[in-house]
């Protein structure tokens, strides 16, 4: 396997999409470093999951809104694995509030746990990877709201925006190192942040309908886009984005 014994870190990578991540990279024989912040449960569960399918992994628990977490979870891979491949910028939370509702802490919360993240784990990765010298690759889990207005959550697409600027910045910037950042940007998932939709009927009915292809996407599905994009077959593809969304962005039919 072309990504066997490669190393990855994943943040949020304990439920969800981060998960689903972790398996399909474990899948492919990568190493994995799982971040996480709460559930230490679910952690050693997944843990186990990897070594079931022959694959090997640590769990660490890290606050990624905090650079010297960032830190620990490089050193961490360094140290179990000896080196770092692939960094995962996954972990991310929301707060549904309008611009004129988000308070000062919802706004800064928003924005260190999903771009503060995502610009000093490219950072401290990349710094990792240069010291190595034979390339990387940084993937930016973003969303269809770094370009896509989403009435009612304005700190969130303010963060994914950043992500979008982000990526296509920081891939200019690392290429001549063979340094590829690229963001995966999915749409509707089915996944813990957006149970409150899921639980409701009329909400999903609604939601579904706006997608083309009629449902949300598993989070496996995302999963598979990274496990693309982490190998030889995406080595022309830096300073962009693939959206993974049903074709959300294009439908005419309103949320």
């Amino acid at each position: 396997m072309a990504l066997k014994d490669k190393v990855a870190i994943v943040t949020g990578g304990n439920s969800g999409i981060g998960k689903a991540i972790a398996l399909e990279l474990a899948r492919q024989g990568v190493r994995i470093v799982i971040d996480y912040v709460v559930d230490p449960a679910a952690t050693d569960a997944l843990e186990r999951q990897i070594a079931e399918l022959g694959g090997k992994s640590i769990g660490v628990e890290a606050d990624v809104s905090k650079i010297a977490d960032l830190q620990k979870l490089v050193d961490a891979a360094v140290s179990g694995f000896s080196r770092l491949d692939i960094m995962v910028n996954n972990a991310g939370i929301e707060t549904r509030t309008s611009v004129l509702d988000t308070t000062e802490a919802q706004y800064g919360k928003v924005m260190d746990v999903n771009l503060k993240s995502a610009f000093f784990g490219t950072q401290i990765a990349a710094k990792q990877m240069i010291k190595q010298g034979d390339g990387g690759r940084i993937i930016n889990i973003t969303s269809v709201h770094e370009d896509w207005p989403m009435p009612g959550n304005t700190a969130y697409c303010l963060a994914k925006g950043g992500m979008r600027m982000l990526t296509r910045t920081a891939g200019l910037e690392l290429a001549s190192h063979n340094i590829l950042v690229v963001g995966v940007g999915p749409g509707a998932v089915a996944t813990p942040i957006n149970l409150s939709t899921m639980n409701d009927p009329a909400k999903l009915a609604q939601l579904d309908a706006a997608i083309p292809l009629g449902r949300m996407a598993r989070p496996e599905e995302i999963a598979s886009v990274v496990g693309f994009l982490a190998g030889d077959g995406a080595s022309y593809l830096t300073a962009t984005t693939i959206f993974a969304d049903g074709g959300i962005m294009h439908s005419s039919v309103g949320l």
